[in-house]
């Protein structure tokens, strides 16, 4: 016989133990026969049942490979292999099924349920031998391949926590910043943010928001919502902490918050150089939340759908949160105050279809509200 396809183990090729063959029948003296056979070049394991077989493939050191009889008494070839390619810690096992059973419709059942080989019997030892060794090493070359995406799944998981922190804890140092320049507290941070996400999450579904509202584009918002007055930073303080009301020149300057904010985050994305979505939303929010629908906000005077979504939002969360705030300036509202002022700004303030998603919600922005209370 020539052993030339065996020169090289499976095993040598992929520097592991040598591999481990399970042979299925019911016949004491096919199990012989096949155990004398591969003993020379691999690890072998007989089973004489169906039930066996599957408690060996499924234990702690499962077999490499399977040859697997059909026919066989209460549990056939058939129900084992099903069992075995339903069960994710089997079914990456190859089976070549090792039957007398010659018929094409046999064959192509066994093939259907997930073998990888077909043989009949009674064999030809070496082109038993050369499919057997073939099968190994593509598992081998498939288990290598798993392997290595796992690795590289758990490093991009790795690497985008990574990410997702350095993003957490930048839009954190910013409005960190920001706070210690304005009479807002963290609390409002956090309550603005929270009543973006749950708009949002309110408007998902609706005809004119389902194209853009999905999780990823919701979970970007809450991420950016922080950086809505970033652009305070760049405010005097004699304007920015002014007890009373602004003059109209005053007004002008605290008007450019906007553009300084979103001038900051494009700066951010020129020194990093290149676009990051949730600066990219966080640029849209920091520099239209104060848009009006009916074109009168400012700093561009857009209108309608021309304000992009992020900005819509973020007005009406930003509007409600400084009606329930105390100012040095002014008394918190009552949060029935709050609700009818943004009703009143229907169509005028604020996208129609948000104000009626707010309405129908306004309960859960009190609990925000009442959750993370302003300190006394």
């Amino acid at each position: 016989m020539d052993n030339a396809p065996f020169a090289s183990s499976p095993a040598t090729l992929v520097d592991k133990p040598i591999a481990t063959v399970l042979v299925v029948d019911d016949t004491p003296e096919n199990l012989t026969l096949m155990g004398s056979l591969l003993r020379e070049h691999y690890l072998v394991k007989v089973a004489n049942h169906g039930e066996k077989a599957l408690k060996i493939a499924q234990s702690a050191t499962p077999p490499d490979l399977i040859l697997l009889d059909i026919m066989m008494p209460e549990v056939d070839g058939y129900e084992v292999c099903r069992r075995l390619k339903e069960a994710p810690a089997t079914r990456d096992i190859p089976v070549i099924f090792l039957t007398a059973r010659s018929d094409t419709d046999d064959e192509r059942m066994g093939l259907a349920l997930g073998a990888v080989d077909y043989i009949t019997k009674p064999i030809s030892p070496p082109i038993l031998l050369a499919r057997v060794n073939t099968h190994l090493a593509l598992k081998a070359t498939a288990d290598f391949l798993r392997d290595k995406s796992a690795y590289l799944e758990r490093e991009v998981a790795m690497r985008t926590l990574e990410v997702q922190a350095i993003q957490d804890v930048t839009i954190m140092a910013m409005t960190s910043l920001a706070e210690t320049r304005d009479n807002e507290t963290g609390n409002h941070i956090r309550r603005t943010q929270l009543y973006v996400k749950t708009l949002a999450e309110r408007l998902r579904h609706h005809p004119r928001f389902e194209h853009l509202l999905n999780d990823r584009m919701i979970e970007l918002l809450y991420k950016s919502a922080p950086l809505h007055d970033i652009g305070k930073i760049g405010i005097p303080d004699s304007i920015l902490l002014k007890p009373g009301k602004l003059t109209v020149e005053e007004f002008e300057v605290m008007k450019t918050h906007t553009t300084l904010g979103r001038d900051a985050i494009e700066e951010a994305e020129r020194r990093l150089g290149m676009r990051v979505a949730f600066l990219s939303v966080s640029k849209e929010i920091a520099y239209s939340h104060q848009e009006k629908w009916d074109g009168s906000g400012y700093p561009q005077g857009l209108a309608g759908d021309a304000i992009p979504v992020s900005a819509r939002l973020m007005a009406v969360a930003d509007v409600y949160d400084a009606l329930i705030s105390k100012r040095v300036y002014k008394p918190a509202f009552s949060h029935d105050q709050a609700c009818s002022t943004i009703v009143r700004g229907k169509g005028t303030h604020f996208d129609p279809d948000m104000v009626d998603a707010f309405v129908d919600i306004a309960e859960d922005f009190r609990s925000i509200a009442q959750k993370y209370p302003d300190p006394v």
